[in-house]
């Protein structure tokens, strides 16, 4: 095993994902929101410097080639469940979040099947912009939590009528929960159509990827 610095760091990012899911079982919330957010974006930020590094430091070996869309995978996998689980979005998450999901397992089915011949699946430039989309929406979705928990915290022992007040937009001012609504509304909007656009753009790369693959799929005559 080559114990390069990009190597390592996909590594850790690799054992960040189940992580991410380990905060919710371990710490209540928000801590849990808060842990599942800095470690998410850490992950994130270190899939950038490992390809960049990788290859500027010209350290590009079969391992990390092998490892990268692995750990990808599973830091996106994992966020969405535990997104879905804990959201009060989920009703709008589940769509985007499932078509993610199948391209995911469908194209690594097809590069495993492919064999030897799955370099005709190259990470496209498209596909790394539908890996962007889906980092920075789901960070976006987790920042959402911190907010949606502070303000469900924050509406302990009321009655259902001052509730329903609230999320109306009524009295948020009045209790000071005026910048946590806003905040929780904003990033929950923006996380969601991030999660979309994220959605469409891994349909046209799955397609786009199925398309390649065909000839190699044909039987012999």
């Amino acid at each position: 095993m080559n114990w390069t610095i990009p190597n390592i760091l996909t590594l850790i990012r690799l054992g960040a994902a189940p992580m991410v899911a380990v905060m919710f079982l371990y710490f209540t919330r928000p801590y849990a929101d808060w842990f599942a957010l800095i470690l998410f974006v850490s992950a994130a930020i270190t899939d950038w410097f490992d390809g960049y590094l990788a290859r500027n430091w010209q350290q590009e070996t079969k391992l990390g080639a092998m490892l990268d869309p692995i750990a990808d995978k599973a830091m996106v996998v994992i966020a969405l469940m535990v997104i879905i689980g804990f959201s009060s979005w989920q009703a709008w998450l589940v769509l985007p979040a499932t078509v993610i999901l199948f391209r995911e397992v469908f194209v690594s089915g097809l590069r495993e099947f492919l064999g030897d011949t799955a370099g005709t699946l190259k990470v496209t430039p498209l596909a790394k912009w539908k890996t962007t989309f889906q980092m920075v929406a789901i960070a976006v979705l987790f920042s959402q939590g911190v907010f949606e928990h502070y303000f469900g915290m924050s509406t302990w022992g009321m009655d259902d009528d001052m509730v329903i007040a609230i999320l109306d937009g009524e009295l948020t001012d009045e209790l000071g929960l005026g910048w946590k609504f806003q905040g929780m509304q904003w990033a929950g909007t923006l996380g969601l159509w991030l999660l979309w656009i994220a959605a469409a753009l891994t349909l046209i790369t799955g397609i786009d990827y199925l398309k390649k693959a065909v000839p190699h799929l044909k039987d012999e005559d």
